[in-house]
């Protein structure tokens, strides 16, 4: 009765402490993901290509691997429009669990123009965190 009900999907895990993932295994999930969608396409099945699209946008490893690159990237202490960095481990943790499947809808993205070479400015996004 008391029981907390969960679905397949491995977004429902709770907070996970970052230095607890194991990042080696977060990569070959994801890559394994992506093999199939290439392999699906291949073969022109494409019910198959967007069912494990699906798995792959909706994985825990997905989310934390894009978490990851986001925050360790050269400009991951800029702040985006909504002025938010992640810069604790916790506050990594929070992101992953708050990418969920419904209510999202994502913030656009702050534009700045960076100068070139030959004077010209060049348009450069900053995602919001």
């Amino acid at each position: 009765m008391n029981e907390i009900k969960t679905s397949c999907a491995s977004t429902d895990q709770q907070i996970t402490i970052w230095e607890s993932i194991d990042w080696n295994k977060c990569e070959a999930k994801v890559k394994k993901l992506q093999a199939r969608i290439v392999k699906a396409q291949k073969d022109g099945r494409h019910n198959k290509v967007k069912a494990v699209q699906w798995i792959l946008t909706h994985s825990f490893y997905a989310k934390a691997l894009a978490i990851k690159q986001v925050t360790s990237n050269k400009g991951s202490d800029t702040a985006g429009v909504d002025g938010v960095t992640w810069s604790t481990h916790l506050s990594k943790s929070k992101a992953i669990s708050d990418l969920k499947r419904r209510g999202y809808t994502p913030q656009p993205l702050k534009r700045v123009h960076i100068k070139k070479n030959n004077g010209r400015l060049r348009p450069l996004g900053i995602p919001t965190m």
